[in-house]
């Protein structure tokens, strides 16, 4: 039976892709630090599902906190880690931009040395796709240039990139560095948009649209995400190997770095159009300008996922939008699911 070490295991993406291993067979280490970013009673409930199924162990302690992560993973001795864990949210790092230096960097380090020790057969780490930043060409394709990031988050996301490159180069661990594209569904963090939209559209309160409404997202549903990742951990990289199409494969390390997006570019104005068909409602709007360090539009090629696992995102908005509005009916007010009342 394979293992495999998820960190971020009690966060929106760590708990889909553990309940999504733990389905098809593998043993899961989780590890959390169950920080107060957003609602820990939220966290420790995700925990609690994935505990009930016998292949799933928990670990809760600080990524910063390296004997303890190194412990962990000693004691799991894992086939596979996928490095999930991360102070996230683009707008918080510019209140309060150390939890990014400190999870973001050291704790990332503490992942990759724990992956050389223990030289395990397939490292994967979470990017994002702010790491575009001022690019302005789309579809984004992981070929383009990404030396100008916006914001600090997006800034540490690239240093991991550079980071797993060089530990994959120096210690030849097999790496695959995945960027996402703004991930919806199911359990999310009550801080992304399509929560705190349904939340205030429930309570008959306005939502905050930025730039006037002006933006684009590549929405991708968190289990098409898993998916891949899931497809992705078969597929690790070869130094060497003869390229396929699209590859990033380095010419000087086993490491990749892959798109995970729809690969659709849906105006903000229909995702909220959406929302309002799946609520029955017309949502009140508070049209405002551009957030700092925010971008217009995001959108992901995603030839080269495709190529290495023959997998294309395939949940539409309307469908994804459908399913979280059902699910945020069911729980809400349920105080063992702890979502915030509206």
């Amino acid at each position: 039976m394979t293992t495999v070490f998820i960190t971020g295991t009690a966060g929106f993406i760590g708990y889909h892709l553990a309940n999504e291993l733990l389905g098809h067979g593998y043993r899961v280490v989780g590890y959390d630090g169950l920080t107060d970013y957003y609602d820990v009673e939220l966290k420790k409930h995700r925990h609690r599902m994935l505990s009930a199924h016998p292949g799933f162990q928990a670990h809760v302690a600080m990524l910063e906190d390296a004997d303890a992560l190194g412990q962990a993973i000693c004691d799991a001795k894992p086939d596979v880690i996928v490095h999930l864990a991360a102070q996230a949210g683009v707008r918080y790092s510019l209140e309060n931009p150390r939890a990014y230096i400190d999870a973001n960097l050291i704790g990332t380090f503490n992942v990759i040395e724990q992956a050389r020790t223990m030289q395990v057969g397939h490292l994967l780490m979470a990017s994002t796709s702010s790491v575009y930043g001022g690019n302005t060409v789309m579809p984004f394709n992981e070929g383009q240039n990404t030396d100008t990031p916006l914001t600090l988050y997006a800034a540490t996301k690239k240093a991991n990139e550079h980071m797993a490159h060089a530990y994959a180069h120096l210690w030849d661990i097999p790496t695959t560095m995945f960027r996402f594209f703004t991930v919806y569904g199911t359990w999310g963090r009550p801080d992304l948009a399509l929560f705190k939209f349904v939340k205030a559209a429930l309570a008959g309160e306005p939502i905050d649209v930025y730039n006037n409404g002006q933006m684009a997202r590549d929405f991708t549903h968190v289990i098409d995400l898993v998916r891949a990742i899931r497809l992705l951990i078969g597929t690790p990289p070869v130094l060497g190997a003869d390229p396929i199409d699209h590859d990033t494969l380095s010419p000087v390390a086993p490491y990749r770095v892959v798109n995970i997006g729809a690969g659709q570019r849906v105006p903000l104005m229909d995702f909220i159009t959406a929302l309002e068909d799946a609520l029955g409602q017309k949502i009140k709007k508070n049209m405002m300008g551009m957030q700092m360090g925010d971008v217009p539009g995001t959108w992901a090629n995603t030839d080269l996922l495709h190529a290495l696992t023959g997998f294309r995102p395939e949940t539409g908005i309307t469908e994804g939008i459908t399913e979280f509005v059902s699910w945020y009916r069911d729980c809400h007010g349920a105080p063992e699911a702890a979502i915030e009342p509206a």
